[in-house]
């Protein structure tokens, strides 16, 4: 609920940087980084485009590695339906990875982040279903009463795990939680594609109120009621870690709605990666046919253009090297929630805020914004230490390419 508020809160504060000035008639800041270079300077915008690209960069690792996962539990379903609980079902991810990678290929042709509405309306019905099917099971299986032993502080040490686990997963879920929220990296973006009027900040409060407030219920339901039902023995991913077998056809259905969803996902934070390096190799190369010029296709419904084809093709080629090599489901979500959070969704919205505002330093709202921006710093910085040391952990007994689920 915390981090709801916080990132509801600084996201509206972002969402009034989209304009430098009048939030109607005001310049346009197209990107995140053009709203920081607005009001913060030219100096500022170098490490926000490091947070932001790097972010965005393991987001597309990350939505590799779990859309992996989750189809190799479709198989795994099936498997232990018909070869029973005990039998061993496991499945190498890599496979998966590199169809989810050629999925992602074809997807990244699109030209231009209006064209992914459609894309973004399926994501959205997916994650929906998915989330509805996961608090479904949970609450049958809370009702049944075939659930798993649960205490107050979660955990026990010396039960399930030593006290130095037991505050590394702690702040690793901090991270879980922060990874959860971090649309703020490309809200500017997502802004940028929105009609006026009414201005474009007030659209933007208002579907971040709502977007908030559904994803917050959801996850509220799916962790309340996924530790009722699995107690301190929960999976990571409740849907893929076969807590539930039955009715596998509906684990199936669930798994391949986080599939779909995340194709979707992958191209919306995809996309200003690959705007931003096409842009900037335009300007600097107008005259190149290599660049610029577009190759129209299927009766001239369908460009190609050889940059976007072989730029975006390699894009999605490391990433899902990087994400087969690096198959760290919940370490990787927490690290990544850690180093994007403070940065992107606290610290630079309150630092325009303050500019635009002109709030006077050492006033006490000025103290107030900056005490908040420091304690998420504090967080983020806990969470970072404590999922590298889980990658760390994870690394002493891994095997390139060979990772199973």
């Amino acid at each position: 609920m915390i981090f709801a508020f916080i990132t509801y809160y600084t996201s509206s504060l972002l969402a009034d940087c989209y304009r430098s000035g009048d939030q109607a008639t005001g310049k346009r800041n197209y990107t995140y980084m053009d709203a920081v270079a607005a009001y913060l300077g030219r100096w500022q915008v170098w490490s926000c485009g490091i947070f932001q690209y790097v972010n965005l960069v393991g987001t597309a690792v990350g939505y590799t590695i779990t859309a992996s996962i989750s189809a190799a539990a479709v198989h795994k379903a099936n498997c232990f339906h018909k070869k029973g609980h005990a039998a061993d079902c496991s499945q190498y991810d890599t496979m998966y990875m590199v169809v989810f990678g050629i999925v992602q290929i074809f997807f990244s042709q699109l030209p231009n982040f209006s064209d992914l509405s459609w894309l973004s309306i399926l994501a959205a019905i997916m994650s929906f279903s998915y989330s509805s099917i996961a608090v479904g099971l949970s609450l049958a299986r809370t009702i049944s009463g075939s659930t798993g032993k649960t205490t107050l502080t979660g955990t026990e040490v010396g039960v399930d795990v030593d006290s130095a686990q037991k505050i590394w997963m702690a702040l690793q879920a901090l991270g879980n939680i922060a990874f959860a929220y971090s649309y703020s990296m490309i809200l500017i973006e997502i802004q940028d594609t929105v009609k006026s009027p009414p201005a474009e900040n007030k659209t933007m409060k208002k579907a971040t109120l709502l977007g908030v407030s559904t994803t917050t219920a959801f996850y509220m339901l799916a962790g309340c009621l996924g530790y009722a039902a699995f107690g301190n023995a929960a999976p990571g991913n409740i849907l893929t870690g076969f807590g539930f077998y039955e009715p596998y056809w509906l684990i199936d259905f669930a798994n391949v709605c986080i599939v779909v969803h995340l194709v979707g996902a992958y191209q919306v934070f995809s996309q200003p990666i690959f705007a931003a390096v096409e842009t900037e190799l335009a300007s600097r190369w107008p005259n190149s046919k290599f660049i610029n010029r577009e190759h129209p296709l299927v009766a001239g419904r369908f460009n190609v253009n050889m940059l976007r084809l072989t730029w975006r093709t390699v894009f999605v080629v490391v990433s899902t090297v990087l994400a087969i090599v690096m198959p760290f489901f919940n370490d990787i979500l927490g690290f990544l929630g850690a180093i994007g959070f403070w940065p992107l969704t606290v610290y630079y919205p309150v630092e325009m805020y303050i500019r635009q505002r002109r709030i006077q330093k050492f006033s006490t709202r000025w103290l107030a914004l900056e005490t908040l921006s420091f304690l998420c710093f504090l967080v983020s910085l806990a969470s970072a230490v404590a999922s590298i040391e889980g990658v760390t952990e994870s690394l002493k007994h891994y095997v390139p390419f060979k990772t199973k689920s």
